[in-house]
């Protein structure tokens, strides 16, 4: 049978409620709001573009089927058996809690519920996986915490408590032997079934290239000399040395440090060879991306250095960079906010506010910041530096507990070295220091942080005085191209390293290479946006 034609069968089979179920399982898959699912054939079609669901690997569909209990339906379309478990256990936990409780279950939970949600939630044509989702919205619930939901249900049907157990114990059995197989993050989620095989992870290492063609306009754009101009202390020696990429204390072996194209092939600066981790037992998950507002994407953009205590110009071509950036993030469905020629204090106290605030209502944060650099540092305006790990500690877990478990992404576009291959005509963003660490270096130890630095040690990067950093606008470019295509970020940022690492100045000769560096325990998809694309 034709798979469209199959997929169109089994969407004409499930009633209204089924097809929210299923949505809702998918959840994690989709990373959005299962309410936007409108019909079966909306869900499979989204399913089929993330390439979850095709022809040749029909098993989620067997899997969604059978977990609610449409098994019949399965062997009817000649679906294989269910094999791959690629639904999270925590997905169907609680669908299965939603199918124990009665309708006079659900409304006296939301009677517990009514100071916590807000009322249009406790409404009484709002479902029980429904209230689910509100409260893993509100963050009172997630994988690894059900305990005030544990609360609320013992004191709706105490048998249903039970239920609790006996997942948490599933999960710890599951855990302690994947753990000692697969090195797992323990923040992960495992799945029920003591006959299914696990779905193959999708291999992702740190210089693999994405299959789909590369867009050549950007990546082979050539600089024109009479457009741009170099700043540079008066001391400025210049110097060439190979760029390297070291290994760091501060990540586990599930964390890459990604960096494509021009480095040493997966070489360490004292040889040892750095092997791509490879989980084979799971399937990487999707942070949820389901808030009304994505998150607060907040811009610091220092240009006018004309009163700093060292000899720093201005950022000529800054704003352009900010205003691609602020286009890009409204569009993506942040609230975006922009900080113009902040001093080092100033930074400081404007990330410490964003951390203390309460971002239970959002899916992430992103933070930019636009500056000269040195050293794993960035300038403020006054002259005076402060490390890129200071600027991310008011967001670990435990200064900002709401944004635990979410994705925080960090753009810095600031030179990290000393390296410069001789020119007059480029401007970099930074002046000539001692050698500077790499971004594995500045990223906290928590989990869910991600950093995108402009540039790998050691070098400087480069900025257009007309057309705004090759590395900003790479990713301003890539995010409005890839995102509707459903690409993960750190896809995204792959091109972006190949990109960058492609320009070059008119004479061939001026390089750079962007790194991101990250301790994601998940899949960074954003929302396709309903709006059109921005121009850039």
């Amino acid at each position: 049978m034709d798979f469209q034609k199959l997929l169109l069968d089994a969407g004409k089979a499930l009633c209204k409620d089924e097809v929210k179920a299923l949505a809702f399982l998918c959840t994690d898959l989709l990373g959005r709001n299962p309410a936007s699912v409108e019909s079966a054939s909306d869900l499979f079609s989204r399913l089929v573009d993330q390439d979850h669901l095709c022809a040749e690997r029909p098993h989620l569909l067997s899997e969604l089927l059978s977990i609610i209990n449409r098994k019949r339906l399965a062997r009817d379309l000649g679906l294989p058996d269910r094999e791959p478990t690629i639904i999270s256990s925590y997905r169907v936990f609680l669908y299965s809690l939603s199918e124990d409780l009665t309708t006079s279950d659900l409304k006296d939970l939301k009677f517990l519920l009514r100071d916590q949600l807000p009322r249009r939630k406790l409404e009484e044509n709002v479902t029980t996986l429904e209230v689910f989702l509100e409260m893993e919205h509100m963050d009172l619930i997630n994988d690894t915490d059900l305990n005030l939901l544990e609360e609320k249900i013992r004191n709706v049907c105490p048998m249903l408590a039970e239920n609790f157990n006996a997942f948490r114990t599933q999960q710890v059995r599951h855990s302690s032997y994947v753990a000692q197989e697969t090195s797992r993050p323990r923040s992960e989620t495992f799945h029920f079934g003591s006959n299914q095989i696990p779905q193959p992870l999708e291999r992702t290492c740190s210089n693999e290239m994405p299959t789909e063609e590369m867009p050549m306009s950007l990546a082979e754009s050539t600089m024109h000399s009479s457009n741009t101009s170099m700043d540079f202390l008066p001391d400025f020696q210049l110097g060439l040395s190979n760029a390297s990429i070291q290994t760091s204390g501060y990540f586990s072996n599930n964390v890459r440090n990604d960096a494509v194209v021009s480095l040493q092939e997966n070489q360490t600066s004292s040889g040892m060879q750095m092997s791509p981790t490879t989980n084979t037992n799971t399937v990487l998950e999707t942070y949820p991306m389901t808030a009304v507002t994505r998150g607060i994407c907040l811009i610091i953009n220092n240009y006018d250095f004309t009163k700093s205590l060292t000899r720093l110009m201005k950022r000529d071509g800054t704003m352009i960079d900010k205003e691609c950036l602020e286009k890009v993030f409204k569009w993506l469905g942040f609230k975006v906010e922009v900080q113009k020629d902040c001093t080092c204090e100033r930074m400081l106290s404007v990330m410490k506010e964003l951390g203390g605030r309460n971002h239970s209502q959002m899916d992430s944060l992103v933070c930019c910041i636009l500056s000269h650099g040195q050293e794993g540092s960035v300038y403020g305006v006054d002259g005076k530096t402060v490390t890129i790990r200071k600027l991310m500690e008011p967001f670990n877990g435990l200064n900002c507990s709401s944004l635990a478990g979410k994705p925080k992404l960090f753009f810095i576009q600031a030179c990290q070295g000393k390296n410069e291959q001789a020119a007059v005509y480029l401007e970099a963003d930074g002046p000539v220091l001692s050698d500077a660490i790499e971004a594995t270096h500045s990223i906290p130890s928590d989990a869910d942080f991600l950093l995108g630095m402009s540039t790998v040690p050691s070098f400087v990067s480069y900025r257009e005085k007309k057309n705004g950093t090759w590395f900003i606008q790479s990713l301003c470019q890539h995010l409005v191209q890839n995102v509707p295509r459903s690409l993960d970020l750190v896809s995204i940022l792959t091109i972006v390293n190949s990109d960058v690492s492609r320009k070059t100045d008119s004479t061939g000769v001026k390089k750079q290479m962007p790194q991101p560096a990250f301790s994601l325990t998940k899949k960074v998809v954003f929302p396709i946006p309903a709006a059109s694309s921005p121009v850039l």
